[in-house]
């Protein structure tokens, strides 16, 4: 099992959207990237903790590859927005592709030059190392299967 982490805006659609992909095994929300050790949900949208609103993907790499992955992600954002998808608005809304191998990192890359094609505007997606992860409280685990009328603003259709 491999793992990477997506930000995309609310961290609840991003996680109902990959626990639906074939081949991902598990999916955990929570904040990436930040300076504050263990956030809050109401400390990370103060804007000041520097943290992503994130969703930490396991996928059996036999079953999808990376770049499946990568395509399904950038089809449910849009990369040229800075801190901001859908109505969300705020640093802890940006996109970004948190890799934790750095063998993942040249499909990263070229996944990310392939968006930039398609786009006049500069995408602004970010491409780091995960570094920090704490997971997010337990009422926004699983979110949209427990509250299936919840708020998203991807399309799960």
């Amino acid at each position: 099992m491999k793992k990477i982490a997506f930000a995309g805006g609310c961290f609840w659609g991003i996680e109902e959207y990959m626990s639906r992909i074939e081949g991902v095994t598990g999916t955990l929300v929570g904040y990436a990237n930040g300076s504050l050790e263990n956030p809050s949900y109401e400390q990370v949208c103060t804007d000041k903790t520097g943290h992503a609103e994130t969703c930490l993907v396991t996928y059996d790499e036999g079953t999808i590859s990376l770049e499946s992955l990568l395509d399904k992600f950038w089809s449910i954002i849009d990369p040229t927005m800075l801190n901001q998808q859908g109505p969300d608005k705020g640093s802890q809304y940006r996109t970004g592709i948190y890799y934790l191998d750095g063998g993942d990192l040249p499909a990263i890359l070229k996944s990310k030059e392939e968006q930039q094609q398609r786009y006049d505007k500069p995408v602004v997606t970010e491409v780091e190392p995960l570094m920090s992860f704490y997971p997010a409280e337990d009422y926004h685990q699983k979110y949209l299967k427990k509250n299936p009328g919840g708020y998203c603003h991807i399309r799960l259709e």
